[in-house]
């Protein structure tokens, strides 16, 4: 085993234990619980959860599914997660090693795990992880050569702007709320990691395939046009994918674009 694929397990595996303090995170701040304290524990039984029955995806496939002292079934949401952030942070790793711009990646990656999760669930994006957020992400704009804070200060003000044109629009139109002030500070957050030029392409991307999934889902289970989706996790689909192939999907669409006309 050479001393890169070493790196790579090892790097994969720090993701999988992130994941699994990302699970905890997930079912408890939208239940305004501390995140540190106390322990893991079972929340049917209560019983705190040993070392070796917290093993990030081991040892849910071990437990089969299961609490060991109780039997309560452990959702899969629990693995997913581990694996979802372990293969989040390689990727990145890959892309871009161990430089400043992994560790400022990493760190809005697992937030949109986190953020996805409970949006999924709860239909809520929590302040307490978008808001940091945004501070943290113009922050790091003084430090990445590529970014720049003037950058990330207009991606602030488009991501968020934009949304709440779009929500105040709706609002007009069909005199309903139709987006949650959420999604207007989850996407300012995003301009202030990845900067302006993101935003049009996970506005494009997330409204597609939102679109694409609302419909089908619509469709397969019969609902009318008031069934509520979330919008969150798209916006989080939409960022993860400019970050890996944002560059290469734009100058594909160009290249594409100008091909039609010409």
């Amino acid at each position: 085993m050479t001393q890169m694929t070493i790196l790579n397990v090892f790097v994969f595996l720090f993701g999988a234990v992130v994941g699994s303090f990302l699970n905890v995170c997930i079912y408890r701040i939208p239940r305004g619980e501390s995140i540190v304290f106390p322990a893991s524990h079972c929340p049917e039984c209560g019983n705190k959860i040993r070392a070796f029955d917290n093993i990030p995806i081991i040892s849910y496939l071990l437990l089969r599914g299961k609490c060991r002292t109780c039997g309560t079934r452990i959702s899969w949401q629990y693995p997913l997660v581990e694996m979802l952030s372990a293969l989040l942070t390689l990727a990145l790793f890959l892309k871009f090693h161990l430089s400043p711009t992994f560790f400022v990646l990493f760190l809005f990656c697992m937030a949109l795990v986190v953020i996805t999760f409970i949006d999924l669930e709860h239909q809520i994006i929590p302040d307490s992880i978008s808001l940091p957020g945004i501070v943290v992400g113009f922050a790091s704009s003084f430090f990445l050569p590529w970014h720049g804070w003037l950058n990330s200060l207009i991606g602030i003000v488009a991501g968020g702007g934009s949304l709440l044109l779009v929500a105040y629009g709706y609002q007009l139109l069909t005199k309903k709320e139709g987006m949650g002030g959420g999604d207007i500070k989850l996407l300012a957050m995003m301009g202030a990691f990845l900067g302006w030029r993101a935003i049009p392409f996970i506005i494009f991307t997330s409204s597609l395939f939102g679109s694409v999934v609302g419909l089908s889902l619509m469709a397969i289970r019969k609902k009318d046009s008031q069934l509520p989706i979330p919008f969150g996790p798209f916006l989080a689909f939409g960022a993860i994918l400019f970050i890996f192939y944002g560059r290469q999907l734009i100058e594909w669409y160009l290249a594409f674009g100008g091909s039609v006309r010409g």
